[in-house]
């Protein structure tokens, strides 16, 4: 079998921040990377969970929700994959993770779809956690260009 280009990717190059992963057609698909692969700090699976909840919430009701296609964590829990249509550009990509990570580091309150008839494991949830994953990121996304979204311009 072939490796498939996720896996062709050397994760020992880069670290915390946002990369365009590959393009499929009209499909754009982001590396959302909140900690540093293999740096062995990893997210828990409840503050993942949560993140997953509110950032694909917050994406899908945003000014380009109608472009995206996708938004889930990473089984290796350093991050997660955001994929829109082509016609969302990399600043606006950039604008919408900076925003909703902020929306995640600010929420108070229910989580969206945080029931046991909404949701397959409600219960394992953590949302101070969740808040403070995301600040790595957004602290990483403060000054990001569409130019940094090639991996090799961290290189």
């Amino acid at each position: 079998m072939e490796k498939i280009a996720s896996f062709q990717v050397d994760h020992t190059k880069f670290g915390v921040g946002m990369y365009i992963s590959r393009v499929d057609g009209d499909v754009v698909t982001y590396d959302v990377r909140m900690v540093k692969p293999n740096g062995g700090t990893y997210i828990s699976n409840p503050s993942l969970h949560t993140i997953e909840h509110l950032f694909a919430t917050y994406a899908r009701n945003s000014s380009i929700g109608d472009k995206i296609i996708y938004v889930g964590p990473m089984g290796c829990r350093t991050g997660f994959y955001l994929l829109t249509r082509d016609s969302v550009s990399g600043q606006e990509a950039i604008d919408l993770v900076r925003s909703a990570y902020q929306f995640v580091a600010d929420f108070d309150g229910e989580i969206p779809g945080c029931t046991a008839v909404e949701c397959g494991n409600y219960l394992e949830h953590d949302l101070e956690s969740a808040k403070k994953d995301v600040l790595p990121l957004l602290e990483k996304l403060k000054d990001y260009t569409p130019e940094m979204l090639n991996y090799s311009w961290h290189f």
